[in-house]
């Protein structure tokens, strides 16, 4: 069963927050976007010269960029990693159109938000933003045509989509080198850099992670702080063998791994007529 009842059931009760990470955009072969930590920092150690020791590490790559260029030349070369033209995949569409009240989307593109663009009535979006650039502020509001809202009217109706790490749209807003993360992680676990519409809509539900992996630190830390006081039941799909850390992460966090290919996992989702309303309202 590529769906398993209790998360058939789930889906159709409304008490699913999609996790959508860097490998939904591989589901499409012909993406020219990053799929991967991996491909991003390659991508920015080939155009600013990076010592080797860090050339394999994003986040370490990114600060020396910060540190030896400027902030401005990281923010330039992370818009034109993700500045070509692609189209949303069926998996993007699938997410917008499912009426889940919240969403969240842990990469930098913004093919999610061209999916709810096109798809979807009303949405919202909440992102992260870097100290660096936005001090005292740890997330920014805006509308779904990119113009800002105040928090206060952030009001859980329609979709919220939640980017923790900022994206491409609408503002360039971006986390990505250890400074950041380290003004985050400072105060993560007492919740502060999570919103507080986050924290409201996730109470009762579980959460579905999408094209995530949870081998580095990094990635585990924020996958747990944002699904901090969910209930359950969640789940991950998790095509291939899972590293040590991986297992330990799901079996403390009480995450179902969902050994599934996602292409064939997501066209199940597409298919399942069952599966797809999220019942925003609930």
């Amino acid at each position: 069963m590529i769906i398993p009842n209790d998360l058939r059931d789930a889906l159709a009760a409304g008490r699913v927050i999609p996790y959508a990470g860097p490998g939904v955009l591989a589901l499409d072969a012909a993406c020219p976007l990053p799929a991967t930590p991996e491909e991003l920092v390659s991508r920015l150690a080939g155009q600013v010269a990076v010592p080797h020791k860090i050339r394999g590490n994003l986040t370490a790559t990114a600060q020396f960029v910060e540190n030896f260029k400027h902030r401005k030349t990281l923010n330039t070369l992370m818009k034109d990693a993700f500045a070509a033209k692609a189209a949303p995949n069926g998996l993007h569409g699938w997410l917008a159109t499912s009426g889940f009240p919240l969403v969240v989307h842990a990469w930098y593109d913004d093919l999610l938000r061209l999916a709810l663009e096109e798809r979807c009535g009303h949405w919202g979006l909440v992102q992260a933003v870097s100290q660096a650039e936005h001090y005292g502020d740890w997330v920014h509001y805006f509308q779904s045509d990119g113009t800002p809202m105040p928090p206060n009217d952030a009001a859980p109706r329609g979709t919220l989509l939640y980017e923790p790490l900022g994206a491409l749209y609408p503002a360039c807003n971006f986390l990505v080198s250890d400074s950041d993360f380290v003004e985050v992680l400072t105060e993560i676990d007492i919740q502060t850099p999570i919103p507080t519409p986050v924290q409201a809509l996730r109470q009762g539900r579980g959460f579905l992670f999408l094209g995530c992996r949870f081998t580095t630190q990094l990635e585990r830390v924020f996958a747990r702080q944002i699904m901090k006081r969910s209930p359950g039941p969640h789940w991950a799909v998790l095509p291939g063998p899972l590293t040590r850390n991986e297992a330990r992460f799901l079996t403390e966090q009480s995450i179902t791994p969902l050994t599934r290919d996602l292409a064939t996992f997501a066209g199940a989702l597409a298919g399942d007529a069952s599966a797809p309303h999220a019942h925003a309202g609930s």
